[in-house]
């Protein structure tokens, strides 16, 4: 592979093979220029007048730092520039009409896990393209099979743009030295079973069942009835742990659970979990609720939050077997027709 393929190039050589194509490189170029500017702030930080204190609180509940007001500016003033018809982010309760006649409309989280910037963790952007319907707010609540692109920076190490453009997933790290993404990686596949999982443990109290099986069947590996002892891995950061499936393989669980406010799930449709899925699928790998594919859903209301299962095609079709076994009424049981019957078997 020509290591030096920038992503403007791919943009068009992109744009030729799909509905829209020029217009949906403009708006990935646009964003990927905003995650250059937003790169540069992060990794200043304090030096760049970022203190990481509360700036209050967001339309859907959640508080504000500093850095995401910068980036949700930063993100919505690059939009404008580009062939966008409207943009719903994060931190805003309704979308925005910014190009009426334009043909595409962007949903975005302008930067994804802020809370871990002062121990200095990944955080990132998550961005969904999707063709204009009728109506501007409609064309929000449509299924994630709408999306004609999507994808995520994760601000690190290194500055990486994941890309699922034309069926694929591609892999881009910003030359910060010339100011502009290379391609890495083509074509990713996520590895089909890789014994790694990965899940905030210190809930497993309020687990329901169908959930609480899997991991326990995880645990018990060879000991159980297991093919392979698995490890854990857990980052706290979405678009981190997404990287880590593309590369490494494993799966990713952030069910919902037995506390009020988790209880739909708590990662948000149409900005994490959409965009998210058609990463997972492009790359050969799946995403779900756990009893239904993410992609198959349309939001009922902007910020609509669902449970999130994604990665290895086989490790979340685990997933939803034990779920198909278990009632919805049972869910909070501890599923003990698992303590006979392994998952793995």
């Amino acid at each position: 592979m020509d290591q030096r393929v920038t992503l403007r190039s791919h943009l068009d050589r992109s744009a030729a093979q799909m509905p829209h194509g020029t217009a949906v490189g403009n708006v990935v170029e646009a964003i990927a220029a905003a995650a250059v500017e937003l790169a540069a702030v992060i990794a200043d930080g304090p030096l760049a007048g970022i203190t990481g204190q509360n700036a209050g609180i967001n339309s859907d509940g959640d508080r504000q730092k500093d850095i995401d007001i910068v980036a949700d500016e930063m993100m919505r003033r690059a939009l404008c520039a580009a062939p966008v018809a409207a943009v719903f982010s994060e931190e805003a309760a309704l979308p925005e009409t910014l190009r009426p006649e334009a043909h595409l409309c962007v949903a975005i989280d302008p930067l994804d896990g802020s809370a871990n910037l002062e121990n200095n963790i990944s955080v990132g952007t998550i961005f969904s393209i999707r063709p204009r319907g009728h109506d501007l707010l409609s064309t929000f609540f449509e299924p994630g099979t709408a999306q004609c692109a999507a994808g995520f920076t994760v601000y690190g190490p290194q500055t990486t743009l994941v890309l699922a453009l034309n069926a694929r997933v591609d892999i881009f790290i910003l030359d910060r030295r010339a100011g502009e993404f290379l391609l890495t990686r083509q074509a990713v596949q996520i590895a089909r079973s890789t014994p790694e999982f990965a899940i905030n443990a210190s809930n497993r109290r309020h687990w329901h069942g169908p959930v609480r099986a899997y991991i326990d069947e995880c645990l018990a590996g060879t000991n159980g009835a297991g093919e392979a002892d698995f490890n854990m891995r857990w980052i706290g950061s979405l678009v981190a742990e997404a990287l880590r499936i593309l590369v490494r393989g494993g799966v990713f669980l952030y069910p919902a659970d037995a506390r009020p406010s988790y209880r739909e799930g708590r990662l948000r449709l149409l900005y994490e979990a959409h965009p998210m899925a058609l990463v997972m699928e492009w790359a050969g790998g799946a995403a779900s609720t756990g009893r239904r594919r993410i992609l198959e859903l349309g939001a009922k209301t902007p910020h609509q939050r669902v449970p999130l299962i994604m990665g290895s095609a086989r490790g979340v079709r685990d997933v939803a077997a034990i779920h198909e076994g278990i009632e919805p009424m049972f869910d909070n049981s501890d599923a003990p027709l698992f303590a006979r019957r392994g998952l793995f078997l």
